[in-house]
Protein backbone atom coordinates (compact mmCIF):
# COMPACT_ATOMS: atom_id res chain seq x y z
CA UNK A 1 0.00 0.00 0.00
CA UNK A 2 3.23 2.34 0.29
CA UNK A 3 4.21 2.08 -3.37
CA UNK A 4 4.97 5.37 -4.62
CA UNK A 5 2.56 4.97 -7.58
CA UNK A 6 -0.12 3.73 -5.76
CA UNK A 7 -0.53 6.33 -3.25
CA UNK A 8 -2.29 9.98 -2.85
CA UNK A 9 -0.38 13.10 -4.68
CA UNK A 10 -0.99 16.21 -2.83
CA UNK A 11 0.22 19.09 -5.22
CA UNK A 12 -0.68 21.63 -2.55
CA UNK A 13 1.48 21.46 0.52
CA UNK A 14 -0.11 24.32 2.04
CA UNK A 15 -2.48 23.74 5.30
CA UNK A 16 -6.30 23.23 3.68
CA UNK A 17 -9.01 25.04 5.67
CA UNK A 18 -11.66 22.54 4.57
CA UNK A 19 -11.05 18.88 5.41
CA UNK A 20 -11.88 16.87 2.47
CA UNK A 21 -14.42 14.16 3.34
CA UNK A 22 -12.61 10.65 4.27
CA UNK A 23 -13.65 7.52 2.49
CA UNK A 24 -12.72 4.55 3.86
CA UNK A 25 -12.59 2.06 0.58
CA UNK A 26 -9.24 1.73 -1.63
CA UNK A 27 -10.30 4.14 -4.86
CA UNK A 28 -9.08 2.70 -8.07
CA UNK A 29 -8.24 4.60 -10.95
CA UNK A 30 -5.86 4.58 -14.41
CA UNK A 31 -3.34 7.27 -14.09
CA UNK A 32 -1.25 9.79 -12.20
CA UNK A 33 -3.16 12.41 -13.43
CA UNK A 34 -6.43 11.17 -12.37
CA UNK A 35 -5.16 10.38 -8.22
CA UNK A 36 -4.13 14.23 -8.29
CA UNK A 37 -7.56 15.01 -9.41
CA UNK A 38 -9.81 12.62 -7.13
CA UNK A 39 -7.21 13.51 -4.35
CA UNK A 40 -8.00 17.35 -4.71
CA UNK A 41 -12.14 15.67 -3.85
CA UNK A 42 -11.18 13.62 -1.07
CA UNK A 43 -8.79 11.84 1.98
CA UNK A 44 -8.17 8.76 0.63
CA UNK A 45 -5.68 5.17 -0.78
CA UNK A 46 -5.94 5.58 -4.61
CA UNK A 47 -4.38 2.77 -6.47
CA UNK A 48 -3.62 3.21 -10.28
CA UNK A 49 -3.60 0.35 -12.66
CA UNK A 50 -1.42 2.09 -14.93
CA UNK A 51 -3.43 1.19 -18.09
CA UNK A 52 -5.22 -2.04 -19.07
CA UNK A 53 -2.40 -4.75 -18.62
CA UNK A 54 -2.74 -4.53 -14.66
CA UNK A 55 1.01 -6.19 -13.31
CA UNK A 56 1.00 -8.73 -10.83
CA UNK A 57 2.20 -6.17 -8.49
CA UNK A 58 -1.07 -4.20 -8.93
CA UNK A 59 -2.96 -7.29 -8.39
CA UNK A 60 -1.74 -8.10 -5.64
CA UNK A 61 -2.38 -4.71 -4.16
CA UNK A 62 -5.83 -4.66 -5.39
CA UNK A 63 -6.21 -8.02 -3.68
CA UNK A 64 -4.94 -6.82 -0.16
CA UNK A 65 -7.16 -3.23 -0.45
CA UNK A 66 -10.52 -5.29 -1.58
CA UNK A 67 -10.19 -7.52 1.22
CA UNK A 68 -8.67 -5.32 3.72
CA UNK A 69 -11.06 -1.76 3.15
CA UNK A 70 -13.45 -2.69 -0.39
CA UNK A 71 -12.34 -1.25 -3.55
CA UNK A 72 -14.22 1.87 -5.23
CA UNK A 73 -13.88 1.65 -9.24
CA UNK A 74 -13.80 4.94 -10.72
CA UNK A 75 -12.06 4.59 -14.33
CA UNK A 76 -12.85 6.73 -17.14
CA UNK A 77 -15.95 7.21 -19.03
CA UNK A 78 -14.57 5.76 -22.07
CA UNK A 79 -13.94 2.73 -23.90
CA UNK A 80 -10.43 1.70 -22.17
CA UNK A 81 -12.11 2.66 -18.26
CA UNK A 82 -15.08 0.57 -18.84
CA UNK A 83 -12.72 -2.55 -19.87
CA UNK A 84 -10.75 -2.12 -16.65
CA UNK A 85 -13.62 -1.44 -15.05
CA UNK A 86 -15.01 -4.82 -16.40
CA UNK A 87 -11.33 -6.92 -15.59
CA UNK A 88 -11.43 -5.53 -12.02
CA UNK A 89 -15.38 -6.26 -11.61
CA UNK A 90 -14.48 -9.95 -13.01
CA UNK A 91 -11.56 -10.59 -10.02
CA UNK A 92 -13.41 -9.07 -7.52
CA UNK A 93 -17.17 -8.51 -8.04
CA UNK A 94 -18.09 -7.25 -4.38
CA UNK A 95 -16.57 -3.60 -5.32
CA UNK A 96 -18.52 -0.63 -5.02
CA UNK A 97 -18.55 1.58 -8.64
CA UNK A 98 -18.42 5.55 -9.20
CA UNK A 99 -19.35 7.15 -12.43
CA UNK A 100 -18.51 10.47 -13.42
CA UNK A 101 -20.20 11.42 -16.76
CA UNK A 102 -18.43 11.76 -20.00
CA UNK A 103 -19.93 15.67 -20.12
CA UNK A 104 -18.49 16.16 -16.36
CA UNK A 105 -14.58 14.28 -17.08
CA UNK A 106 -14.66 16.22 -20.69
CA UNK A 107 -12.05 19.00 -20.89
CA UNK A 108 -10.59 20.27 -24.55
CA UNK A 109 -11.47 17.20 -26.20
CA UNK A 110 -9.77 14.83 -23.35
CA UNK A 111 -11.93 12.38 -21.82
CA UNK A 112 -10.66 11.69 -18.09
CA UNK A 113 -11.42 11.50 -14.94
CA UNK A 114 -8.24 13.89 -14.02
CA UNK A 115 -10.76 16.21 -16.13
CA UNK A 116 -13.20 16.54 -13.69
CA UNK A 117 -13.89 18.88 -11.21
CA UNK A 118 -13.38 17.84 -7.18
CA UNK A 119 -17.05 18.32 -6.27
CA UNK A 120 -18.10 16.25 -9.00
CA UNK A 121 -15.77 13.95 -7.80
CA UNK A 122 -16.53 13.51 -4.62
CA UNK A 123 -20.50 13.47 -5.46
CA UNK A 124 -19.48 10.55 -7.91
CA UNK A 125 -17.92 8.93 -4.81
CA UNK A 126 -20.74 9.85 -2.57
CA UNK A 127 -23.21 7.71 -4.90
CA UNK A 128 -20.84 4.30 -4.95
CA UNK A 129 -23.13 1.33 -4.61
CA UNK A 130 -22.34 -2.27 -4.97
CA UNK A 131 -23.76 -4.88 -7.84
CA UNK A 132 -25.90 -7.26 -5.69
CA UNK A 133 -25.31 -9.82 -8.92
CA UNK A 134 -21.78 -10.59 -9.31
CA UNK A 135 -20.54 -11.10 -12.64
CA UNK A 136 -18.39 -14.15 -11.67
CA UNK A 137 -20.58 -17.61 -11.52
CA UNK A 138 -18.68 -18.94 -8.71
CA UNK A 139 -19.37 -15.81 -5.80
CA UNK A 140 -22.83 -15.79 -5.60
CA UNK A 141 -25.71 -12.38 -4.50
CA UNK A 142 -26.03 -13.64 -1.08
CA UNK A 143 -22.23 -13.54 -0.14
CA UNK A 144 -22.00 -9.96 -0.60
CA UNK A 145 -25.45 -9.12 0.43
CA UNK A 146 -24.62 -9.07 4.13
CA UNK A 147 -21.75 -6.51 3.91
CA UNK A 148 -23.62 -4.62 1.18
CA UNK A 149 -26.41 -4.20 3.61
CA UNK A 150 -23.96 -3.16 6.23
CA UNK A 151 -22.47 0.16 4.38
CA UNK A 152 -25.66 0.76 3.05
CA UNK A 153 -28.32 0.89 6.12
CA UNK A 154 -30.32 4.07 4.98
CA UNK A 155 -30.19 3.26 1.48
CA UNK A 156 -31.45 -0.49 1.90
CA UNK A 157 -34.26 0.90 3.50
CA UNK A 158 -35.83 2.15 0.39
CA UNK A 159 -37.99 -0.47 -1.21
CA UNK A 160 -36.80 -2.02 -4.48
CA UNK A 161 -39.32 -2.93 -7.18
CA UNK A 162 -38.58 -6.79 -8.22
CA UNK A 163 -38.26 -6.91 -11.89
CA UNK A 164 -38.23 -2.83 -13.26
CA UNK A 165 -39.18 -3.61 -17.10
CA UNK A 166 -39.07 -2.36 -20.10
CA UNK A 167 -42.83 -0.58 -19.65
CA UNK A 168 -41.13 1.33 -16.77
CA UNK A 169 -38.71 3.02 -18.85
CA UNK A 170 -41.72 3.84 -21.72
CA UNK A 171 -43.60 5.04 -18.43
CA UNK A 172 -40.68 7.37 -17.17
CA UNK A 173 -39.98 8.83 -20.96
CA UNK A 174 -36.94 7.17 -20.54
CA UNK A 175 -37.29 5.28 -24.49
CA UNK A 176 -39.39 6.16 -26.72
CA UNK A 177 -39.22 9.93 -26.88
CA UNK A 178 -36.95 12.01 -28.88
CA UNK A 179 -35.37 13.69 -25.85
CA UNK A 180 -35.21 9.70 -24.08
CA UNK A 181 -31.15 9.65 -24.60
CA UNK A 182 -30.98 12.67 -22.64
CA UNK A 183 -32.94 12.01 -20.13
CA UNK A 184 -31.37 9.02 -19.28
CA UNK A 185 -27.81 10.69 -19.22
CA UNK A 186 -29.28 12.73 -16.43
CA UNK A 187 -31.26 9.81 -14.70
CA UNK A 188 -28.60 8.04 -14.41
CA UNK A 189 -26.22 10.75 -13.73
CA UNK A 190 -28.73 11.56 -10.90
CA UNK A 191 -28.45 7.66 -9.51
CA UNK A 192 -24.46 8.04 -10.02
CA UNK A 193 -24.75 4.73 -12.21
CA UNK A 194 -23.02 5.75 -15.53
CA UNK A 195 -24.66 5.84 -18.93
CA UNK A 196 -26.69 2.81 -20.08
CA UNK A 197 -28.94 2.71 -23.03
CA UNK A 198 -32.35 1.40 -22.33
CA UNK A 199 -31.60 -2.19 -22.01
CA UNK A 200 -28.19 -1.99 -19.89
CA UNK A 201 -30.11 0.39 -17.79
CA UNK A 202 -32.56 -2.26 -16.58
CA UNK A 203 -29.90 -4.37 -16.17
CA UNK A 204 -28.18 -1.60 -13.50
CA UNK A 205 -31.59 -0.59 -11.62
CA UNK A 206 -31.96 -4.62 -10.90
CA UNK A 207 -28.37 -5.30 -10.05
CA UNK A 208 -28.35 -2.62 -7.84
CA UNK A 209 -31.46 -3.30 -6.30
CA UNK A 210 -32.25 0.45 -6.45
CA UNK A 211 -35.52 1.96 -4.21
CA UNK A 212 -38.12 3.33 -5.83
CA UNK A 213 -37.99 6.28 -3.78
CA UNK A 214 -34.51 6.80 -4.95
CA UNK A 215 -35.74 6.49 -8.97
CA UNK A 216 -38.77 9.17 -7.64
CA UNK A 217 -35.77 11.63 -6.51
CA UNK A 218 -34.20 11.03 -10.24
CA UNK A 219 -36.99 11.54 -11.77
CA UNK A 220 -37.88 14.40 -10.53
CA UNK A 221 -34.86 16.00 -11.21
CA UNK A 222 -35.52 15.81 -14.82
CA UNK A 223 -38.53 16.94 -15.12
CA UNK A 224 -37.77 20.12 -13.18
CA UNK A 225 -34.98 21.08 -15.34
CA UNK A 226 -35.98 23.15 -18.23
CA UNK A 227 -33.56 21.94 -20.98
CA UNK A 228 -35.53 18.42 -21.04
CA UNK A 229 -39.07 19.73 -21.13
CA UNK A 230 -40.89 19.66 -24.61
CA UNK A 231 -41.36 23.39 -25.49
Amino acid sequence: MNDKNNRAFNDDKKPRVDKKPKIKEAIVVEGRDDTLAVSKAVDAIIIETHGFGLSDKTWKILDKAYRERGLIILTDPDHGGKSIRRKILNRFPGSKEAFVSTEKASKNGDVGIENAAPDDIWEALSKARASLAPSSGERTKERYKNSYEESHKEQYKDTHKEGYDMSLLVKWNLVGESNSRKRREVFCDNLGIGYSNAKGLLKKLNQYEIGEAEIESALSSIYCNDILEER
